[in-house]
């Protein structure tokens, strides 16, 4: 049986998964497969590459840096989120990556981007992390109206949480039956439309399809975070999420407040390690 991770997305919402998944390293737990959207996917690499406390370290250290994230940057590059320093500068000069270890750890990982021209999620599995694996990763985090389409393998993609936001059915339809859900939600939120809709409709005028499915995305979310639950019940899933809302801007600097929650999800993994050991344990 197939043991998978899910690692839902929400920018620097993201700390709270980064915390679970510290805690679930330091403990050897271990996956035959991680799925992770747009944050999931950035700071879900690090449980691959098997680096502790790197998320939450280099966020704290550069949250400050206009490179990392600002307006500054949105102006200069057209990315809220740097690309060249997120994603070459940082890994590979400031906190260095463990590639080494990410390529011999047989986990797969994937990433969930969204295509543009279908309105469709796309599934990439990033074997390597090279230059093309880290642009499918900036592709899953690129949140619509602050960031660049991305264009890579034909594709022109965006942030997957716009199509795919809890990809946990698409995780079962690859094969893996037993899976750790980390939502960065409490079990009591409802998505409500976006407010930004008007703007989306004129950013996203090239692309009616996916525009369609920003239309419908709070119903897609509700209804796959009712299935993750229910799956929960069917004993066919396990969810580790906050109480309540992590009153967390998706786009907070503050260290302090990136601590905070990157400690309750410390939290809340370790409140559940036993049940966890058990619902990953075969035959249980």
């Amino acid at each position: 049986m197939k043991k998978g991770l899910v690692m839902e997305g929400g920018a620097m919402r993201g700390m709270f998964t980064a915390g679970v998944c510290d805690v679930l390293l330091e403990n050897g737990i271990s996956f035959d497969g991680a799925i992770g959207v747009s944050a999931g996917a950035t700071f879900g690499c690090n449980f691959k590459s098997k680096q502790i406390g790197r998320a939450i370290r280099y966020n704290k250290r550069f949250s400050h840096d206009w490179r990392y994230c600002s307006f500054r940057s949105l102006l200069l590059t057209g990315d809220l989120y740097g690309a060249d320093f997120c994603y070459n500068v940082l890994p590979n000069k400031l906190d260095l990556f463990d590639y080494e270890t990410y390529r011999s750890n047989p986990l797969a990982f994937y990433a969930v981007a969204s295509d543009c021209k279908t309105g469709k999620p796309v599934y990439k599995e990033l074997k390597t992390c090279d230059e093309s694996d880290l642009t499918w990763m900036r592709a899953s985090a690129s949140m619509p109206l602050v960031s660049r389409v991305v264009k890579i393998d034909g594709y022109e993609l965006l942030d997957g949480g716009m199509t795919d936001s809890i990809p946990l059915k698409a995780f079962e339809e690859m094969g893996y039956e037993k899976n750790l859900v980390i939502l960065t939600q409490p079990k009591c939120f409802v998505k409500e439309p976006s407010s930004a809709l008007k703007f989306m409709k004129f950013s996203l005028r090239k692309y009616p399809r996916l525009f369609e499915a920003m239309l419908h995305r709070h119903e897609m979310y509700n209804s796959q975070k009712e299935y993750v639950f229910a799956q929960e019940a069917a004993e066919k899933a396990m969810v580790i999420c906050p109480s309540e809302s992590l009153g967390i801007s998706r786009t907070e600097n503050n260290p302090d407040e990136l601590q905070r929650v990157y400690d309750l999800g410390r939290l809340a993994a370790q409140e559940k390690l036993p049940r966890i050991r058990e619902f990953l344990t075969p035959n249980s």
